[in-house]
């Protein structure tokens, strides 16, 4: 069997095997195939897709070039959650507490942030004393403490993924969604929980940039999950616009923590309720219904609030901050962000706002990038909202960076215009599987 072979073979736009995909991922792996073999294979995956069949094989082969999560230390049925990533998506820090308050059991393994996108580690490492580097025994007896833990991702789980990941940032294959698909995919079900719910971002902050897009994201994914006999639930939510008003790091921490004290933005709420909800009912907790509503109760009751309290003391870290702000790194002022006419905020462009919070040293461009917790965007307007010449839209801060070049790109991606845009949906659809008896490549 050759790469080239295999490479001609999908050029052609003809279906590969489970062993012909198995042999082309071992080989970038281990480095038997070269880089520019792989990037012509992925680059004749963008233009000719792939099957079902060819993307759980791929799937299973990634899996199973690193290890898998042990969870049998810990009890009950376990339910993960993951998102397609977003601007100002804090959700993680919402829903894990509040479905453990409901007695879900959450080990969730997250990651960091890169390019306009934040990550949970992130936000969590903001806090003193926060470990995201616990080891498999510390994981599973923090979360058999409390209910849930929160800690980062093991570099042993799907390492082929982290190979080919880093080949499509540099061949512009990143998004197609037979790739992305695979890619989430094999970490989470590398990671081990019993259930999994999906939060698949639609608009101009995420990769689905319309619904269509996402419903067919979803659709491949949860194939993926019932082939593999993982019960899966998939939202689709909206990222049209930062959810919530923060961006960054310590900032996305306090509104979080101000969700869960029932003071929180309508629209991170709503979002987080659903959540939380699908959660409790991949658990068997109950109907949909009966299960949003305890969702609801335990973030704006504050039941979620105390557990979230008992995960940061679990692992290690301050759980004062949760009321007492000033513990946790702050930033500067860097700057305001101001209409320059009247009118109607009609839209934005929620990427340019990740990527103004990046400049800032919110996020990073590459994976060792170091991050500055303090540093974000605080909005005081968003889409809908009525401005006058002059008002402040956002307040930038930051300790590393100036903000004129971030308040450069606030404006070009902030639209003003003199009617007020059409509401937007926060839940844009749902989607279910039922996972099949028998899986088709075996095992899981």
């Amino acid at each position: 069997m050759r790469a080239y072979d295999l490479i001609c073979k999908k050029r052609d736009g003809k279906e590969l095997t489970e062993e012909e995909i198995r042999f082309f991922i071992d080989g970038c792996c281990s480095g038997q195939i070269p880089d520019e073999q792989t990037a012509a294979f992925l680059m004749a995956v963008y233009f000719r897709s792939m099957s079902r069949h060819e993307i759980f094989a791929m799937t299973k082969a990634m899996i199973d070039s690193g290890e898998r999560a042990d969870l049998s230390r810990i009890k009950g049925i376990k339910v993960d959650k993951h998102s397609t990533g977003g601007v100002g998506d804090k959700t993680t820090l919402v829903i894990i507490p509040a479905a453990c308050a409901c007695g879900v059991v959450c080990p969730k393994l997250s990651g960091r942030g890169l390019g306009h996108t934040g990550g949970t580690v992130d936000k969590l490492e903001a806090i003193p004393g926060y470990r995201c580097d616990l080891s498999k025994e510390e994981f599973a007896a923090a979360v058999n403490r409390v209910g849930a833990g929160i800690s980062g991702q093991s570099a042993s789980l799907a390492p082929a993924d982290k190979k080919i990941y880093a080949l499509r940032d540099i061949t512009g294959t990143v998004e197609v969604p037979a790739l992305i698909a695979a890619s989430i995919m094999s970490k989470k079900l590398a990671s081990g929980a019993d259930r999994l719910l999906l939060d698949i971002t639609v608009g101009s902050g995420a990769f689905n940039k319309d619904e269509a897009a996402g419903l067919a994201l979803g659709k491949i994914m949860l194939d993926i999950a019932q082939r593999a006999g993982k019960k899966t639930v998939a939202l689709l939510t909206d990222m049209d616009e930062p959810l919530g008003f923060a961006i960054g790091n310590t900032a996305e921490l306090i509104e979080a923590f101000e969700t869960l004290k029932g003071r929180g933005p309508s629209d991170l709420t709503e979002i987080c309720i659903a959540m939380a909800g699908e959660m409790l009912y991949l658990a068997g907790k109950g109907d949909i219904a009966d299960c949003r509503a305890a969702a609801k109760q335990a973030i704006t009751g504050g039941a979620g609030l105390r557990k979230l309290k008992e995960i940061i003391a679990s692992q290690g870290g301050d759980p004062l901050v949760c009321d007492d702000y000033s513990r946790l790194p702050s930033g500067e002022d860097a700057g305001v962000f101001k209409a320059e006419k009247d009118g109607f905020i009609t839209g934005v462009d929620c990427s340019g706002y990740g990527r103004a919070a990046q400049i800032l040293g919110a996020g990073r461009a590459r994976q060792n990038d170091g991050i500055d917790y303090g540093a974000g965007i605080l909005l005081l307007k968003k889409r809908g909202d009525t401005v006058k010449k002059g008002d402040i839209i956002a307040r930038l801060f930051s300790n590393s960076h100036g903000g004129s070049e971030a308040v450069s790109i606030l404006r070009e991606s902030t639209f003003i215009g003199s009617q007020a845009p059409p509401a937007r949906r926060l839940i844009l659809g749902r989607i279910e599987n039922e996972p099949a008896p028998r899986l088709k490549y075996g095992d899981f």
